[in-house]
């Protein structure tokens, strides 16, 4: 049974956005480890998906990447979704990893703040499932939450509101979409620091974490991978935090 289990992911296909860098990344190799075949969404970063994608065509699957700019007025999900289709056939897998973090306090932030981060990190990944749904008809949606959507995060309010939108959406999409289509999430914690921070800004947040120590890319892809073999799951979240969320947020 645990070979079988080993095989589920051979030949299938999974488009993965934001899958060029960071957390996408380990995704992306992750799939591609367990024998399927990548599309690498990106938005600016080509040389790093053209990179990946060259990586991964070395472990004898396939691997393509798609630009596209989630925050452009001409954006369209079903394109996205008809080009991944067009150039390898068939998908499988989707898994919507891309989000913006922009920085926003609760005295301060506006609505363009608001719907800037609402657009990037729940209404597109929204529209990609439901376009996948209707061009694919069967297979798996995994969405990236956050830990803390549980509860606060007083500097990112906007981007805390988006990933607790996203957690909603997965919950009725769930239900909407079975029986079919399994949707799920993953919320990573204490993984990567925030882009311009360095490996010493997670480190000294080590103390508050249960297990007291950081975790890395590494293993939200085993988590995503998990949801993605599994047959009998879904509408749940899976806490790669440590068990930080445990403790809550509410005060910082």
């Amino acid at each position: 049974m645990s070979e079988l289990k080993n095989r589920l992911m051979e030949g299938k296909t999974a488009l993965i956005t934001g899958g060029a860098k960071r957390i996408g990344r380990a995704i992306s190799l992750a799939c591609a480890k367990e024998g399927a075949n990548v599309v690498v969404h990106y938005n600016h970063s080509s040389t790093e998906a053209d990179s990946l994608c060259d990586e991964i065509k070395k472990s004898g699957v396939k691997a393509i990447s798609l630009q596209a700019d989630f925050s452009g007025e001409n954006f369209s999900p079903t394109g996205l979704i008809e080009k991944s289709l067009e150039l390898t056939g068939l998908l499988d897998f989707l898994i919507n990893s891309a989000s913006v973090f922009p920085e926003s306090k609760i005295d301060t932030v506006t609505f363009d703040d608001l719907a800037g981060a609402m657009r990037i990190n729940s209404w597109v990944p929204f529209e990609l499932s439901r376009e996948f749904v209707k061009k694919c008809g069967k297979g798996k949606i995994i969405n990236l939450l956050d830990t803390r959507h549980l509860d606060f995060d007083w500097n990112h309010v906007a981007y805390i509101l988006s990933k607790k939108m996203l957690a909603e959406m997965t919950r009725m999409m769930a239900v909407h979409f079975a029986p079919d289509v399994q949707v799920n999430a993953v919320a990573p914690g204490l993984i990567l620091p925030p882009p311009g921070k360095d490996m010493k800004y997670i480190e000294n947040l080590v103390h508050t974490v249960p297990l007291n120590k950081h975790g890395d890319a590494g293993d939200v892809a085993d988590a995503v991978i998990y949801l993605l073999k599994s047959s009998f799951l879904t509408g749940e979240v899976i806490y790669v935090d440590g068990g930080r969320h445990l403790k809550g947020y509410r005060n910082g």
